[in-house]
């Protein structure tokens, strides 16, 4: 099973921009999907982005036009660059990756197997 490790939280004032990082490791040749979900205080985790079938990102609404997800050329790596952060996106952001089924990448976490340690992301007013 792939293992994640998210690097690149912290803190930042409204408006400001981070970028994280979630390296996979271990992958046997399986194409996986890969997605960023968060989990803000007091809250149930929710889906952010994720890299479709098709290799182009998909955002939900709320970080549309704010948020990128890119990847490396060897494909290790996956990044979520956050740029115009609100307070509301304080949250503690995990990587997660599942094997691609033949339908497309799930949006829901209970679809994703495999789960970084969560990176914290606080955006102060």
């Amino acid at each position: 099973q792939v293992q994640l490790l998210e690097s690149g939280g912290g803190a930042v004032q409204s408006g400001g921009s981070l970028r994280l990082s979630c390296t996979a490791s271990g992958n046997s040749g399986t194409t996986y999907c890969m997605a960023w979900f968060r989990q803000p205080p007091g809250k149930e985790r929710e889906w952010v982005a994720v890299v479709r079938s098709d290799d182009r990102p998909f955002y939900t609404d709320s970080v549309k036009g704010r948020f990128t997800v890119s990847e490396d050329d060897a494909k290790t790596t996956l990044f979520l660059h956050m740029d115009s952060l609100k307070p509301e996106d304080t949250a503690m952001y995990y990587c997660a990756a599942t094997p691609r089924p033949s339908w497309g990448c799930p949006t829901t976490a209970i679809d994703y197997n495999a789960w970084g340690q969560g990176t914290q992301v606080t955006v102060s007013s």
